[in-house]
């Protein structure tokens, strides 16, 4: 089997630019005929394999989507109660505008950078949704050079302009904090975020600071971690043998309130203390309380 054509190739034997290939293989305007005929000439005679546009009546339109989501060890997206929904949301949107749907995970690592790359990236896409990881530079020059419309979910870049849906995290965490103040908690430790973490935890973090701040609360307490249920329980029971005088926890994220709760009522079964609040993110708005 042959090299697989790409637009690459297109441009090279066409003498234009990899951007004018793209704009001509999605049959968009501002490109004059000339050059648009020599392009789709270019692209016969290499064997490209993707509809050009004379081909199809719906050049337009988008044919052919894919979906990548991250997926850490015993993390399975489709069991996630976070990313199950989105997925769910995003395959009956294709199935109601008949947009072929290709799905593949991206495994990633602790802080949501990603390990390798599916080989669906290099098929012919009308786009691309991203969810949950960062567009590092490897992945943000493979779309570049597949000139790839993307959209990211819950995801970052730090350097490329993809349009994003993402979550109020900063105003999540402060509300959160807020509530927990307003119960009259005064000793808070935040659990599952560290500096230069993934983006999403970096902006709950800054939410639980500004809260304790505008309600002039100079104590923080820190259980940092990575992206781990695991490692943020064990940072929180360590965090509260150190500090005892804690009597809420905010959590960075529901799966870390789960296993931070299970952790401390083990670990704390045995003493006396006061009831601890543990809270998730915004992302449920609803408050979970262990009792030890």
């Amino acid at each position: 089997m042959g090299r697989r054509v790409t637009m690459e190739d297109i441009a090279r034997q066409s003498n234009v630019s990899l951007a004018t290939v793209s704009l001509v293989l999605r049959d968009k305007p501002g490109i004059n005929e000339e050059t648009r005929r020599r392009v789709l000439d270019a692209a016969r005679t290499l064997g490209y394999r993707k509809k050009l546009p004379s081909e199809t009546i719906y050049s337009h339109e988008l044919q052919q989507i894919g979906v990548l989501i991250k997926s850490r060890a015993n993390d399975p997206p489709q069991t996630n109660p976070f990313y199950a929904p989105v997925l769910a949301g995003i395959e009956a949107a294709c199935r109601k505008r008949q947009i072929n749907l290709l799905y593949a995970t991206i495994p990633v690592d602790d802080d949501n950078h990603p390990q390798e790359l599916p080989r669906m990236i290099e098929d012919g896409l009308d786009g691309l949704l991203l969810v949950g990881a960062f567009v590092d530079s490897t992945v943000a020059r493979l779309m570049q050079r597949r000139a790839v419309p993307a959209v990211l979910v819950d995801a970052y870049a730090s350097e490329n302009g993809c349009d994003a849906v993402l979550s109020d995290n900063f105003r999540g965490a402060y509300q959160a904090v807020s509530h927990l103040i307003q119960h009259g908690h005064q000793h808070i430790g935040v659990v599952g975020s560290m500096p230069g973490a993934y983006p999403s935890l970096e902006e709950r973090r800054r939410g639980y600071l500004q809260a304790l701040s505008d309600h002039r609360i100079a104590e923080r307490y820190f259980a940092d971690s990575h992206l781990s249920p695991e490692e943020a329980a064990r940072a929180a029971a360590d965090l509260l043998r150190r500090c005892p005088g804690i009597t809420a926890l905010f959590c960075c994220n529901d799966a870390m309130a789960i296993e931070t709760m299970d952790s401390v009522m083990a670990t704390f079964r045995n003493m006396t203390a006061t009831s601890w609040l543990v809270v998730t993110s915004h992302r449920t708005g609803r408050d979970r309380v262990a009792c030890c």
